[in-house]
């Protein structure tokens, strides 16, 4: 069955580095990153990528009692429906791992449900619909995306848009110390010193509808390996899996992407895992990077955030380098994108990877209209 192709048409995020896609864009050139110390509760001088006070002062405030992460989501999606007002063919495609998990802590478990975040971001920007929820481990921001393509294929609605954020917490951070994933430094993909990851608070989002856009989403797919609860599987079979049967949707050769948005996080055995994948699908020559080392890794808020950042990057023709990379440090060859490099870039592929054994692949290109 043939699909009309599905377009990305609006895009923001919200970060550390700004609260907006420009502002963002601007600091990354500069290759400036957002991991610094900070104390996390109870947890002191952990490297995070965390919104300080005074650039929370200029995000926007849906309501009164606003935590942090809805104020974050509200700011990256507002000027967004602003030029696209939902409808009742609108979908609101919502991702997040965590959501306010801090409120746990209060007592307040209803309130830390994920679909009670959902809907208050709903109601706050006047959807229509019911939103739909999407949280599954470190690919729910690329997997939200593709859910949206989706159900706009099948008809089910005429345009979404999808909105992704998570923040750091105590919550979440003791729960990577435990798995002692958490790097005593910035995290540095892919190079042979790395020690685990730093996490980040980020937001994103895109408007995508069958309307002709900058980008188009030729093909997509995400595969679960159930290797194992939290270490990825050593042949990178799910990841591989996934990459092809994108390329298959896009009738494309995965040779002809011009870079990779690498899910990268800087434990030892992702970034293997994502190197074996892509020597095994022949892609060690493709330039790749991760932007882990600019924002850490931002959990459900990941998968969006870096796909924004790449089609800012095709707009611009600029190639980002991995921040923190500089000598490789995985088994087999694969090609890190270490300075800005500025060439025509038509064709994306992004990946991501998660607990659980889960993998997604997206393939997108630039269209010229």
């Amino acid at each position: 069955m043939t699909f009309d192709p599905i377009y990305i048409h609006e895009m923001n995020c919200v970060s550390p580095l700004g609260i907006d896609l420009v502002s963002n864009w601007t600091q990354l050139l500069k290759g400036n990153s957002g991991i610094v110390q900070h104390d996390v509760g109870r947890i002191k001088n952990s490297y995070t990528s965390k919104i300080a006070p005074e650039e929370a002062i200029e995000l926007l405030t849906p309501a009164e009692d606003s935590t942090l992460l809805e104020r974050m989501l509200f700011t990256t999606a507002k000027p967004i429906v602003a030029k696209h007002a939902p409808t009742s063919r609108t979908a609101f495609v919502f991702s997040t791992t965590k959501g306010n998990v801090s409120f746990l802590e209060e007592g307040r478990t209803s309130d830390a449900a994920l679909s009670v975040l959902a809907k208050k971001a709903a109601e706050a920007l006047g959807f229509k619909t019911q939103p739909i929820v999407v949280s599954h481990a470190c690919v729910s921001g690329l997997l939200a995306l593709a859910v949206a393509k989706r159900l706009i294929q099948i008809g089910q609605y005429d345009d979404a848009v999808v909105l992704a954020g998570d923040v750091v917490s105590e919550f979440v951070l003791s729960g990577f110390q435990a798995f002692q994933a958490m790097s005593p430094f910035p995290c540095k993909p892919f190079d042979k010193d790395r020690a685990g990851v730093s996490l980040g608070e980020a937001a994103a989002c895109v408007y995508v509808s069958k309307e002709k856009g900058a980008f188009k989403i030729v093909g997509e797919a995400a595969i679960n390996d159930a290797n194992h609860i939290s270490g990825p599987s050593r042949t990178g079979e799910g990841l591989v899996q996934s990459i092809q049967r994108a390329a298959n949707e896009a009738r494309m050769d995965v040779m002809d992407v011009d870079f990779i948005s690498a899910h990268g996080t800087a434990t030892l055995y992702n970034d293997e895992m994502e190197a074996v994948a892509f020597h095994r699908l022949g892609l060690q020559e493709i330039p790749m990077h991760s932007l882990k080392g600019y924002y850490g890794h931002t959990l459900g808020a990941s998968g969006l955030l870096e796909t924004v950042i790449a089609l800012k990057a095709m707009q611009e023709h600029v190639l980002l380098p991995t921040l923190g990379f500089e000598e490789l440090g995985v088994s087999q060859p694969v090609n890190i994108i270490r300075t800005i490099t500025r060439q025509p870039l038509m064709r994306l592929l992004k990946t991501a990877s998660g607990f659980g054994g889960s993998n997604a692949a997206m393939m997108i290109e630039k269209v010229d209209y």
